[in-house]
């Protein structure tokens, strides 16, 4: 399956929920969202709140990314599944969902991104670029080894962590080919505007 990653919004259930996230997610992509990924870490009702995120996806036929779950996943039709390096191994993972859904997979070095690419991902998640608060434990990943995991695999990298508009200009130069966000768009006063933001800096515009 094919994709546009120039921007992923990460709709992180812990930020925001209920129609309040609906809302966000809707506006993001009409801010220039290209993919969502939705990641719930904590609660009940994953299946529901990831059904009712891919009815506003579906209306604007942009693909769904289910974390972590691929029974999920398999259950909606979504897209695809992103898992992390402490998730379900990504091998296990490509076996479940089978060859056409897509597997993102998180990684922070070349020899996770090297194992991914083997394993079956069809493009990697790294960081975190910035210090991030939807991550606090997460290590940062610095320029120089985002560069040498770039030469490293051929499949599409997202940046993530930290990203903003401030920021998000200095990777589309090492051939990343999109930025993930979730505060820096969810959180804001102008979803929509936000989004927008973020997508023109990361295209260099």
């Amino acid at each position: 399956m094919t994709a546009d990653y120039t921007l992923c919004l990460v709709a992180d259930r812990g930020l925001l929920a209920g129609e309040a996230l609906l809302s966000a997610v809707e506006q993001a992509i009409l801010g220039g969202c290209t993919m969502v990924q939705f990641r719930q870490k904590a609660g009940d009702r994953f299946l529901q709140q990831a059904a009712a995120v891919q009815r506003v996806t579906d209306r604007y036929n942009i693909p769904l990314i289910v974390n972590d779950r691929t029974d999920a996943a398999l259950a909606l039709g979504a897209a695809g599944v992103h898992v992390g390096q402490r998730d379900m191994p990504a091998a296990a993972a490509r076996r479940i969902l089978g060859p056409d859904m897509l597997l993102g997979v998180s990684v922070a070095s070349v020899p996770e991104a090297v194992r991914a690419v083997e394993d079956g991902a069809d493009y990697l998640g790294v960081g975190a670029m910035f210090p991030t608060g939807t991550k606090a434990d997460a290590s940062l990943v610095s320029m120089a080894e985002l560069a040498r995991i770039r030469r490293a695999v051929s499949v599409p990298i997202v940046v993530i962590g930290g990203l903003c508009a401030e920021n998000a200009g200095a990777f589309r130069p090492l051939g990343v080919s999109g930025a993930a966000a979730a505060s820096a768009i969810l959180t804001q006063p102008d979803v929509r505007g936000a989004a927008a933001r973020l997508k023109a800096a990361f295209l260099g515009r």
